[in-house]
């Protein structure tokens, strides 16, 4: 009697002790679920996520792309804008008077010879470049001139290179040079330094609009340097080959 009782408690204890195992089971089967559903719906995020950065990339890219064309669309306006402009540098602030085209026209003859201008050239404006003016003792500002004709204008920029350094008015020296833009401005004093060394180095470089490098050897080949880099590699090699030859 005893040993059925026994039996009888033992049977009810495990079976309790079954039934909390399959709940906590149960318990634990409906979480590992619940992170397998997450675990999936992460994966499908992350995937989802990976689309988006590679279509973000492909739209930057395009973008970039778009914006590098309008930028060089608009360097080319504004150069062409400028075509028929120079500037002066060096004349003295109020020395144009109350009309500059007409002193700049006139300047032009005095300074260049009759010569290369049999009367004043035709010009459609001139004016210093829009600074604040400088004070006393202060660097005068440049003066901007558009000629009316870009003929006119290229055989004065010809003329002022052959004359570099020694171009004076009424004792003042002055410089003339393009009107280029504070971009290309930028863009060809990258060369300057390349350039100074291969005139040291008795070649005749040239940088055509806005900055491509030309150069002409002591031999008289002519060679393109598209970029500041190439420019210093050829340098570099022709360093090497002199090295070598001595």
């Amino acid at each position: 009697m005893l040993l059925e009782e026994h039996r009888a408690a033992l049977s009810s204890e495990f079976k309790s002790a079954f039934s909390t195992l399959e709940a906590k089971l149960d318990t634990l089967h409906t979480t590992v679920n619940d992170h397998e559903q997450r675990l999936l719906s992460l994966e499908a995020n992350a995937d989802a996520s990976s689309v988006s950065v590679v279509t973000l990339e492909s739209k930057y890219t395009t973008l970039a792309d778009q914006h590098a064309k309008l930028k060089a669309k608009v360097l080319d306006l504004e150069g062409r804008s400028r075509r028929n402009n120079i500037r002066i540098f060096g004349l003295p602030e109020m020395i144009e008077g109350p009309q500059p085209s007409k002193f700049f026209a006139e300047f032009l003859v005095e300074v260049f010879g009759a010569s290369l201008f049999a009367s004043p050239p035709e010009l459609d404006r001139a004016h210093r470049a829009l600074t604040a003016k400088p004070k006393p003792g202060e660097r005068p500002r440049s003066v901007i001139i558009r000629f009316h004709k870009f003929q006119t204008k290229d055989l004065v920029i010809r003329e002022a290179r052959k004359q570099r350094g020694k171009l004076q008015y009424r004792g003042t020296q002055i410089f003339i040079n393009e009107d280029y833009s504070p971009e290309v401005l930028e863009m060809r004093a990258e060369y300057r330094v390349v350039m100074k060394e291969l005139y040291t180095l008795g070649m005749r470089p040239s940088l055509h609009y806005p900055s491509k490098l030309f150069i002409t050897t002591s031999d008289g080949k002519k060679k393109q340097l598209p970029s500041v880099q190439e420019a210093r590699e050829f340098l570099k090699a022709h360093r090497r080959e002199t090295m070598e030859a001595t």
